[in-house]
Formats: C-alpha cells, structure tokens, sequence
C-alpha cells in the first residue's frame, strides 16, 4: 500500500514539475505581449508540428513491425517455414483482446467515431490514455498484418496529441475543441502528404461540416505543417507510384459517371456489410464465444488469405501501386477485392483496431481495374487502365466514407495534374450521393448512433435540443368558451391584443384554435352575422400541440412546418390540461440566451477557474458567479432532474470536474458545458450565476 502511495505521489510530483516548467514558457511567452492571432498561429503550428512527428512514428512503428514479423520472425520459424504467416496476424489479434481485457472502457473510445464525440461533446478532451491505448493497439494489428487501414487511427493519435498539449497550455474548451479537430486534419495530412485533404477530412468528418473561420485557419496551419515535417522524415513522393496522368480525349468522360455509379453500389454493399456483421458478432459469436477466441478466428482468416495472396496482408498500398503498374493479373485482382470486403469487416468487428481509409482506397483501385479491363474486353476500346483506377479510389473512399471533398482533394493532390479533376469529381460526387440516398449518413455517423449518440452537424441543434418547452414557454394562455357571441370575441382580441385564442368546452377540454386569419373575412360581413355567429363556428379544430418536457428543435421543426404563430402547451400528466403557450420568437429568444450564456462561459473559463469556492464573484450590479460543490442530494441525477433554473433562478454556466488517474490529467480541471443529460458525479463543481439573492437563498438550501 506504501508503495503505490509512493508511486501516485511521484506522478503527482512529476506531473506539478512540468506544469511549473510549462508555466515558466507561458509567462516569458506572455512577455512579447503578442496579438491574439498571432498567439493562435504560432499554436497551430506547433500542434502541427507535434502531430506530423506522431504520425512519422506511427508510421515507422508498423514499418518495424511487418519488417520484424514477416521478414526476420518468419524465417526464424524454419519448422513451419513460409506458413507461419498464417499464424501472425491471428497472434496480433490474440495481443489485442488482451489489451481489451485489461482495459476495456479505453478500448472502446476508438477511431474516428471517438474524435468526433470528442469534439462535439467534450470541448475536444481526449485523455492521454486513450491516445496511448490507440496508438500501440492499431500498430499491433497492422503490423501483423491484419488488413486495415493506418488513417483512422492516425486521426485518433493527432487529435488526441492535440488535446493533450491544449491540456497542458490550459487553453479553453473552445480553443481546445479547435485544435483538436485541427490535429486530427493534420496526421492525414502528413499520412497521405496532402495538406488539402487533410483540411477537409477534419472539416466533413470530424466537424461534420460545421464550419467556422477560426478553426478553418487553424486546420490550415496545422496541416501545412504537419505536411512539411512528413516530407522531411518519409520523403516528398506520393505513396503510390503511377505513370503521368494526362487526359487528351475527352469523349468517354460519360464512362466515369458509370465507374461512380459501380464505385456507389460497392460502397453501399460494403457499408450494410459491415453493419449487419457487426449484429451478428456481437449478438451471436460474442455471446457464445470468449472474444479472443472471436478475435484469433478473424485473425487466422486473415492469416489464411494471406498465405495464397500476400497482397492481402497489412494495409495494402504495395498491392495498389502493383494494380496501378499492371503488375496482376485479373484473376487476382478480381479476389483481393473480395478478400477485401470480406475480411475488413470482420476484423474491425470482432474488435481489431484500424481504419477503413486504406481498404476503401484498395477496393476502389481494383474496382477501377476491373471497370477498365470489362470496358476492353467487351467492348473493344482502348482505355488506360491509370486515370480508372485512381478514379475508382477516389470515388469508393468518397463513398464509404461521404467525405467527397476530401477524396476529391486526396486523389487530386497526389497525381498533381488539373486535367485530372473532372472526372474524378464527376465519379466521387455521383458516388457520393448515391449512397446518401441510400444509407442517408456515413458510416462515422451510424456508429456514434448505435452507440446511442445523436450528434447533429450544428450548434444551433445542439443548443435547441437541450432546451425544452417548460424553459421558454408563456404560461399565460388565452382560451375562451366555444359557445360565446361573435362581438364578445372580437372585443376580447381587441383587448388582449392577441393574434389567436384557443377554444375550450364546458370540461375545460381544449377543442380548437382561432386566429386572425379566421376572423379577417368575416369582418365586412360583421352586422349581418354577430348576432347568429359564436366561436365554435369559427374555430379549427386541428390543434398542434406540444408537451412541457419536448426539446426545443422539434418544437422549431413544427413551425417550419405548420402556418402557426404558437402551440399550446399541454400537461404531459393530464392530456387535457393546458398550461401554457410557446411561439416561434419564444424558440428563438430562449436559443440566444443560451448561446450567450455559453459564450460567456467559453470566454471566461480560464478566469473562471481562478474563482474561489463558495465566494461570490461580482459580475455586475446584483449579480454574482459562484462555485459550489455539489451536495449528496444531487449525485446521480442528470440536470434535467436537477430543474435549478426553474427552481432557484440560477444560470450553471459550467461543471468544474477532475479526471481521476494521472494519464487522464489528474491534476488538471476539465470544463464542461452544462448538457440537460448530464449526470452530476462526486465532486463535481457547478459554476452558477444569478442574482446575489437567489445565490444566498440557493447557499441556504444547501447548508
């Protein structure tokens, strides 16, 4: 006991000296008194900088291990000679699921799906331990030849290296959540040497095309850099090697919407593939078998496979440049395609880790090669096999993955010839959106949705759906008897000076609505009919209604469609209870204080974490921020429970929590928003502002 006392007490020492050295560089840093842009691009740059030498030595990690396992291991093995590369990547799988026994809650944040959660929902924290899990995990698995992808994970390990160093600067969530993102743009980047691409890649994928200036500044930077560094250590070529792309004739340009359509069809089988095994492992297999056991099939699959066609083995760019040269025969490259779309599935769902990047660019060359020797073959042209097979790489990456700028960006950055875009944008965009059409989200989104997840692709959405009815609402409703005269109606909306009522029987049951737009004809006929006339001849008696508890974005989603100015507000409890009313400025009103509540508290979260606890801090004239720690009573219950808005008056700008193990900065106070689903742990700190007498009444409570 002593002795992990000693230990936790060493990291601690360990982890307060960096911050005093880091702390040092911020002050001397602090001196130049520098502009803030400057300050954010000189940032950029580092972060970029950092990635591109992670993602050098992720790369040279695989490198070293496919060189160490299947050139020296291999030859070491003289009693089963070459077929112990059967073995190999079942022994990569093997390590893996130990690695899930012993950290399962770490090995589940993986990939590109984790970045993306981290962004929207985190301000863009990933812990260290989570970059350290999935940087060594990836490099296990490809390295012993499992057939997936180095992109994915890359992705991971910039973004979270870019958190990371975010952490350690102190810098607040929003700048955080950006560089983040921009991390995760710039390890593609320096993965493929295409800074274009790897800008677009963080823009669709982990931003989810949510775009703002700022972090598209930062992106640029960081990938640029990341870029730079890449071409000093792995060289200034292209990863695959073709001959000089050049389109004189452009009369079949009509074949490259047919090569999309194709590129589209593989896209969308692959996908529901790799969906429907997913249930099946995990409801099947998984349940029947320990998941090594599951993880070793997969791996001797694999293993197998790669005994008959060594192609197969590891990410696969040889393979593509040998398509690319001419170098296989059809036969072959009619089988690793299905190989291909066989195993990767497989493997990633029994719990190996690695991206699907590279396996879609493999599929979509020898989807390219096939196209061009069917189009040959058949009908007797002249095609070059090149420009098809890149085409083809570009639109099945641009389809599994509904990126199609960034592999429009990828492919063009690496041929360098502009005669070349055409078609490559004609194939990825048809591609594209075809399977969108299909599958309606990519393939990141559905698996952040069967883990629960509902991340929209604006803040706007974000902000409305954690807000609800009972926040905005009007609680006064102005309703009358069905059975009063035409003149007291219109007398009554001259006085309220309302734009509709709603209509209420003798039970107080709600049975229509009345507004302007029924009243306005009948008025030149006002004489002739206020004497015949009563409000059950005018009202309509379809009424949209909503609840107390529905969020806020369905609510607008109403408006947009139904020609109403406001909903009544029912009792969810008591159906025919009406306690309010909402309108369309009520959405809007609510939605702009809480996006300034949560620009202020973005603003001031670094001045916020000098507040003291349980003393007020002054904003203003009767108006106070505090910190307090959250009471027993409070623990386990999310904020949506809690009501302190509409129970004690008070704004939580933010939760003040700390991480528990030294890799997830133990040290170190992460900052979240308040989100209503949010359940409140121990030692949570609530932030709150409000009126210094609600604040005392609130301190009351507690005590």
């Amino acid at each position: 006991m002593k002795i992990l006392d000693k230990s936790k007490f060493q990291k601690i020492e360990k982890w307060l000296f960096i911050r005093r050295y880091l702390n040092k560089f911020q002050n001397i840093f602090s001196k130049f008194n520098l502009p803030e842009y400057t300050t954010f691009s000189v940032f950029a740059i580092i972060i970029g900088a950092i990635v591109g030498l992670a993602a050098v030595g992720f790369h040279h990690s695989i490198e070293y291990l496919n060189h160490l396992f299947f050139e020296k291991t291999v030859n070491n093995f003289f009693f089963l000679g070459a077929a112990t590369v059967i073995l190999l990547p079942a022994i990569g799988m093997l390590i893996q699921s130990m690695m899930i026994k012993f950290a399962p809650e770490t090995s589940q944040k993986r990939g590109l799906a984790e970045v993306i959660k981290a962004v929207a929902l985190r301000g863009g924290f990933i812990s260290f331990r989570t970059t350290l899990f999935h940087f060594i995990a990836p490099v296990i698995s490809i390295g012993t030849g499992n057939t997936l992808g180095p992109e994915g994970p890359a992705a991971q390990l910039g973004g979270g290296v870019s958190s990371k160093f975010a952490n350690l600067f102190g810098l607040s969530d929003s700048r955080r959540r950006m560089f983040t993102a921009a991390g995760a743009g710039a390890a593609i980047s320096a993965i493929f040497n295409t800074p274009l691409g790897g800008i677009f890649f963080a823009l669709e994928i982990i931003l989810l095309n949510d775009f703002h200036a700022p972090t598209f500044s930062a992106m640029i930077l960081a990938s640029v850099t990341a870029s730079a560094i890449s071409r000093i250590f792995l060289g200034n070529s292209s990863v695959f090697v073709f001959d000089t792309v050049a389109i004189t004739d452009y009369s079949y340009l009509y074949l490259f919407i047919f090569l999309g359509i194709a590129a589209g069809i593989l896209a969308i089988l692959f996908i529901k593939y790799s969906n429907s095994l997913n249930i099946i492992i995990k409801q099947k297999f998984l349940k029947s078998f320990p998941q090594w056991a599951v993880m070793g099939f997969a791996g001797l699959l694999v293993g197998i496979s790669g005994y008959f066609f060594e192609d197969i083995f590891g990410i696969g760019y040889s393979a593509i440049n040998r398509v690319l040269a001419g170098e296989l025969q059809v036969q072959i490259v009619i089988t690793l395609l299905i190989l291909k779309f066989l195993l990767v599935p497989i493997v990633i769902n029994s719990g190996g880790f690695g991206g699907i990047f590279a396996p879609s660019l493999f599929m979509g060359a020898c989807l390219g090669y096939l196209f061009v020797f069917s189009m040959n073959f058949v009908f007797g042209l002249q095609l070059e096999y090149t420009i098809f097979i890149l085409v083809g790489m570009g639109a099945v990456l641009g389809g599994i993955n509904s990126i199609p700028i960034s592999a429009i960006l990828i492919i063009f950055e690496m041929t360098k010839d502009y005669s070349f875009i055409l078609p490559l944008m004609l194939a990825v965009v048809i591609s594209t959106t075809i399977v969108q059409i299909v599958i309606k989200r990519s393939i990141h989104v559905q698996h952040l949705e069967h883990e629960g997840f509902n991340i929209s692709s604006g803040r706007e959405t974000n902000v409305l759906k954690s807000l609800t009815v009972q926040d905005a609402m009007y609680k006064e409703i102005f309703t009358i008897k069905e059975n009063i005269a035409l003149p007291k109606l219109v007398s009554l909306f001259m006085d309220k000076n309302v734009s509709q009522c709603y209509t209420i029987n003798d039970d107080g049951e709600l049975t229509g609505v009345i507004s302007e737009n029924e009243l306005r004809p009948i008025i030149s006929e006002y004489e002739s009919l206020k004497h015949i006339m009563i409000a059950r001849d005018l009202k309509n008696p379809v009424v949209v209604t909503v609840y107390q508890d529905q969020d806020l974005d369905s609510v607008m989603s109403l408006f947009s469609r139904e020609n109403r100015d406001e909903f009544p507000v029912k009792d969810k409890s008591d159906n025919q209870k009406l306690i309010g009313v909402i309108s369309r400025q009520d959405v809007i009103d609510a939605y702009n204080k809480e996006s300034f509540k949560m620009n202020l508290a973005d603003g001031l979260s670094q001045e916020l974490k000098s507040i003291s606890k349980n003393k007020l801090a002054t904003v203003s004239d009767g108006f106070s921020i505090i910190e307090k720690v959250v009471p027993d009573g409070f623990v386990g219950k999310s904020l949506a429970e809690l009501k302190i808005r509409n129970k004690y008056g008070l704004e939580i700008l933010m939760i003040k929590t700390r991480s528990s193990a030294f890799f997830d900065d133990e040290s170190k106070v992460e900052i979240k928003m308040p989100d209503a689903n949010y359940i409140i742990e121990n030692d949570d700190i609530l932030v709150l502002f409000g009126s210094n007498e609600k604040l005392e009444t609130f301190e009351k409570m507690l005590r």
